[in-house]
């Protein structure tokens, strides 16, 4: 008789509970990444207005790298989503948010969405803005900007504005200047954003597919804007 025996294949129920715990163990990594990422790497936004079109849609979803902070502060031109700086949002546009917790648990919605605004970065800290030259265009340190972002026909502003952004700020604006309650609309109280409530920048809209489209940095539009009186360098 041989001194080496063949193993017994597995019961059907071993084999069952096998396969349970290595699907709870894929499962469970899953899990893992996407709160990883949906905590520090990667986050998704629905647009609810109008502000930002043509650039942004009504419904449109974009992602937002949420690392972008965290190595610099935003460029002129970017987009940004920030959480509200002084009640810009009022609280039925608060109480219009409707979260869906299973695409919030997943990181493809946000848990507090209706606390976060979209807008782009006009201004950064120490640049004085102001609206606007004789041919209707916003100037940045002096610098007129053509926004080729804009809606073709779309004024730059219709309300005036002379500022001198703080240092760690920005003043932001939406694309559809006449349908966006931004930094312009906020001068008695508080129109610029800290640097602090900057969630991330966007770089993707994702859905719905036909709006599919990568986001960058317009910036041939701020190329020849000077830094700010006083900074020198970068």
């Amino acid at each position: 008789m041989s001194a080496e025996t063949e193993a017994s294949p597995p019961s059907a129920s071993k084999r069952f509970l096998r396969g349970l715990l290595e699907t709870a163990a894929i499962i469970l990594v899953a899990i893992l990444i996407s709160t990883a990422l949906k905590t520090w790497v990667v986050r998704s936004f629905y647009i609810p207005s109008g502000s930002m079109m043509d650039t942004l849609q009504i419904d449109d979803r974009v992602l937002v790298n949420q690392l972008a902070p965290r190595f610099g502060p935003a460029e002129r031109g970017d987009i940004i989503v920030f959480d509200d700086p002084d009640h810009w949002l009022s609280p039925e546009e608060v109480s219009e948010y409707q979260p869906n917790p299973l695409l919030e648990f997943v990181g493809l919605a946000p848990a507090d969405g209706g606390k976060q605004l979209i807008k782009r970065v006009i201004g950064v800290g120490g640049d004085t803005v102001e609206c606007c030259d004789g041919q209707g265009r916003i100037l940045v340190n002096g610098e007129p900007i053509d926004e080729t972002y804009l809606d073709e026909g779309t004024a730059a502003s219709e309300v005036e504005f002379d500022v001198t952004v703080p240092e760690g700020h920005y003043w932001v604006m939406g694309d559809n200047r006449g349908n966006s309650a931004d930094s312009r609309y906020h001068q008695d109280t508080e129109p610029f954003v800290p640097e602090d409530h900057v969630v991330g920048t966007v770089f993707l809209i994702n859905w719905p597919f036909k709006h599919f489209t990568w986001v960058s940095n317009p910036e041939a539009v701020f190329a020849d804007v000077p830094a700010p009186e006083g900074i020198t360098g970068g």
